[in-house]
């Protein structure tokens, strides 16, 4: 049985505005973001990540650990930016829909912090806020179980990975499947979910939205609760993922040849198509750039011209 969700006008509208930037991305970026600005962004994820769980170091402290150099600080939280290091390097080595692959995760991004680092937990654990009890999980008896059903949920689902991510981002939250990490892990799998179908993901930092918005996720999530269904809880990550989105597109602009852009057009463009066509992939250039790509695009023999100035159209050969 699915996880109770429901479709509602706002998850339709985020679902096409991230499809909208999710294009615009992989036409600006070929779907290949610079190895600087790759970098960049698993810092920035890892620190967010971290610090929604009071990690203390900072991003400098965190760069300077991946380029493999000393730096003082609690060994805990240098245990932990180490660990998320290592899991983050090898996010493509994960299935996301193996409960087997999702305990490895565990037991690497918890190493040396936790005993039972990779193992579900066998006693009951509860959320506290100040002095109340906010979340009471499940009993440690059903987790192995409620766990198998989440991923029978992602292999036999033909939800879209948008939902589907969300989805088990939150079920995975309620179940509280460990007895640490759980957050991290939470944030970690959506990440490897949303990969699937959009590469892109492993460098869109969306949880440095989440760390600026955390008041807003436990919201979410304790609505979610309340509800029965995981609707806000999605409609609240779909929000982080299109504000992400769009810091991405308007951060520094990649340098593309014309080449690079004519190659990734022609293997997704219609038979017959316009400069405004063009245009519509490549936003941020301009007109006049446009049409000498085109004009190149005709010299390397990639497609054909016939008419001229605005009834100007280009067909495949």
């Amino acid at each position: 049985m699915n996880p109770p969700y429901q479709i509602t006008p706002e998850i339709l509208k985020l679902i096409a505005s991230v499809s909208e930037k999710l294009g615009q991305i992989n036409a600006k970026y070929l779907d290949k973001p610079s190895v600087k600005l790759r970098k960049e962004n698993q810092i920035k994820t890892i620190h967010s990540s971290l610090s929604i769980e009071g990690n203390t170091l900072t991003t400098d402290q965190i760069t300077a650990l991946l380029d493999k150099k000393r730096v003082i600080g609690p060994e805990k939280d240098v245990n932990e930016v180490l660990n998320a290091i290592n899991v983050y390097q090898r996010l493509n080595s994960f299935n996301p829909t193996s409960s087997t692959s999702f305990l490895k995760a565990h037991k690497m991004l918890m190493n040396g912090l936790i005993t039972d680092n990779g193992k579900y937990r066998t006693s009951g654990v509860g959320i506290v806020s100040g002095n109340q009890m906010t979340h009471m999980a499940p009993p440690s008896e059903n987790v192995s179980y409620l766990m198998n059903d989440l991923f029978d949920f992602l292999k036999e689902s033909n939800e879209i990975a948008l939902i589907k991510s969300c989805v088990f981002h939150y079920e995975m939250e309620f179940i509280h499947p460990f007895m640490d990490g759980n957050g991290r892990m939470g944030r970690l799998w959506q990440t490897l979910l949303l990969m699937q179908d959009y590469p892109v993901f492993e460098f869109i930092p969306f949880e440095n939205i989440i760390h600026k918005t955390q008041n807003e996720y436990y919201q979410a999530l304790s609505a979610s609760d309340k509800l029965g269904a995981s609707t806000p809880f999605i409609e609240y990550m779909l929000q982080v993922i299109n504000n992400a989105l769009h810091i991405m597109l308007e951060s520094s602009p990649q340098i593309l040849s014309a080449e690079d852009r004519l190659r990734y057009f022609v293997q997704r463009c219609k038979p017959e198509f316009s400069r405004k066509d063009y245009l519509s992939v490549f936003k941020e250039i301009s007109t006049a750039t446009a049409s000498r790509d085109l004009k190149l695009g005709i010299e390397l023999g990639m497609f054909e011209k016939e008419g001229d100035k605005i009834k100007t159209i280009y067909r495949m050969p």
